[in-house]
């Protein structure tokens, strides 16, 4: 139930929110949807304290549908305020700290949470939210919109249908998109898998998984700086293709191993590289995207990849006993290999005179 209420928003509002991210001022935008984020969560923290646990399904919700339109927003802003040659750095910088802090932040929580208790570690969330949309005030003022847009539901039609036009006239973002799916498609196949790894694969107990997941989070960590370094010097577009390439061969690789060692290894390999994927996607929707647009482009790639993934997450399992967990691990390893393939600039045919 809370997956569902997790995912659900991300293909009712992910394109709606797209279409309001390029509507409204971003920082504003961004700024609400934070203090938004810590209500819903003040508000578990208060139904918690009556005995009320269903309500986490609603703040998952209500958390999910800010979400769609803060990330539009979000890579509005960086439009609006970084030069496009120096998109892939800060997009790296981005995913560096986001890299530490998703191998640091459930370590944390799980300190508060035993030293403090769950009434602490929600309201220290709520906090945490605040404090996000304060530091988002000392961002500089939105600029204000060239046009005034209608507001009527014509013209967010209208905005939908020129979104999907730009798109589709946009070669490499059409590409992005159609790459990003067959992503989504192979991370659905072995999202829900990975403790057969440890279980059918090295032959060891379920809680032995740890140790598959320390060199993955170390390697998230690792690879994030080594993004940050590179980026200035590897173009966008062959930073992803590295990234696919590798990601799809450590996928097979983790498949096929047998030995605790090459999957730990194979393990660090695909969270290595994971980095330069979203770095250098995002520097070239950026680069490639018109301001007034970015909002909707972000909000077309998300749910095809959500969905893909959903898919895939949804008869992994089935597919893992029809064929066989290597077989599965293989083609989710193919499925990045297909979008590597995907994104390999195609020769312009010449003209003769």
């Amino acid at each position: 139930m809370i997956s569902v209420a997790e995912y659900a928003p991300m293909f009712i509002f992910s394109f709606i929110g797209g279409v309001f991210a390029d509507r409204w001022q971003p920082k504003r935008t961004m700024v609400w949807c934070e203090c938004l984020s810590s209500l819903s969560v003040f508000i578990v923290f208060v139904m918690l304290a009556v005995g009320t646990w269903e309500i986490i399904l609603l703040a998952t919700l209500c958390s999910s549908i800010l979400s769609q339109f803060a990330q539009p927003s979000g890579m509005k802003l960086f439009k609006n305020h970084v030069r496009d040659e120096d998109a892939q750095s800060c997009m790296s910088l981005l995913q560096t700290i986001i890299s530490v802090f998703m191998v640091l932040g459930p370590i944390l929580g799980t300190l508060v949470y035993q030293q403090f208790g769950i009434e602490v570690s929600i309201l220290m969330t709520s906090a945490c939210f605040l404090l996000s949309a304060l530091s988002l005030v000392f961002v500089p003022m939105d600029e204000q919109s060239s046009h005034n847009r209608d507001n009527s539901p014509t013209s967010l039609f209208r905005d939908m249908a020129e979104g999907i036009r730009f798109v589709f006239r946009n070669k490499l973002l059409l590409q992005l998109c159609i790459c990003f799916t067959l992503v989504g498609l192979g991370v659905g196949l072995i999202s829900p898998l990975g403790v057969f790894l440890v279980t059918e694969q090295l032959n060891l107990p379920a809680e032995s998984l740890k140790w598959i997941s320390i060199p993955y989070g170390l390697g998230e960590i690792i690879g994030g700086i080594i993004t940050f370094a590179l980026a200035a010097k590897v173009a966008p577009h062959r930073l992803l293709m590295i990234g696919l390439l590798i990601n799809g061969i450590g996928i097979i690789l983790a498949g096929m191993s047998t030995m605790i060692w090459l999957t730990m290894l194979a393990q660090f390999i695909i969270a290595l590289l994971q980095p330069a994927i979203f770095v250098g996607n995002s520097a070239l929707v950026m680069q490639h995207t018109d301001h007034n647009f970015i909002g909707r482009v972000m909000g077309i790639r998300t749910p095809l990849m959500t969905g893909a993934m959903v898919l895939m997450m949804s008869v992994a399992g089935v597919l893992k006993h029809i064929l066989s967990l290597t077989v599965v691990y293989e083609l989710a390893g193919f499925c990045f290999l297909a979008g590597f393939l995907m994104m390999i600039p195609r020769p312009h045919p010449s003209t003769s005179s």
